[in-house]
């Protein structure tokens, strides 16, 4: 009995650093941004006073929250099924037995590690207007009218889930990629011997 205790002890001791970190940076933040939400914006010497819901009922009224969050709900549509359905096409890929597969994963992998300012600097070598990739394309190709891609209401959001997407499909792609080597060769052979095919 005694055993046990010391075992629950112990084993609580080891969670707590994790427990407190975890409370105090997304726990509490949580509750106190809600509770602090009932009240006024504090300026200068004029404390915060109980407002209850009446935030809430400007943000209801406000177009701007609600355009905001219909972007963020197209953006959430676009970036996750796509990002998911390409990590699962490029894991199938670089699991096969293709010449340069380590270079292949690598170079899959790399925009997950690198940091979004890099990212935004790479990027902004294709739609920056006049001489941006995109648009040497688009206008010296094409022969189509300059376009300002991130500064247009019609494609800014389209061309950051295009980053999003770029960005993130490599992370999902490991995850496939581990469950995939995971998989036994007897059952890749059994099936081919039942006369499944490569799509099946």
């Amino acid at each position: 009995m005694m055993n046990n205790a010391r075992q629950y002890i112990h084993a609580w001791l080891l969670l707590l650093p994790a427990a407190v970190l975890l409370a105090a940076f997304t726990h509490y933040p949580a509750v106190a941004t809600i509770w602090h939400s009932f009240f006024s914006t504090p300026k200068g010497a004029r404390a915060a006073v109980w407002v209850g819901l009446d935030n809430y009922l400007t943000l209801v009224e406000d177009p701007v929250f609600w355009q905001v969050l219909l972007n963020n709900v197209w953006f959430a549509l676009g970036t996750i099924p796509l990002s998911i359905v390409l990590a699962f096409v490029m894991a199938l890929w670089v699991n096969g037995k293709i010449v340069g597969r380590g270079f292949l994963r690598m170079a899959f992998f790399t925009p997950t590690v690198l940091p979004m300012i890099a990212v935004a600097n790479i990027w902004l070598f294709f739609y920056t207007p006049g001489y941006g990739l995109l648009e040497q394309f688009t206008v010296g190709f094409l022969g189509l009218p300059s376009h300002n891609w991130l500064g247009s209401q019609s494609t800014a959001l389209i061309s950051l889930m295009v980053v999003t997407i770029w960005k993130e499909a490599g992370f999902f792609m490991i995850f496939y990629l581990a469950a995939l080597q995971q998989i036994s060769p007897d059952l890749k052979e059994a099936a081919s011997i039942e006369g499944a095919g490569r799509f099946t």
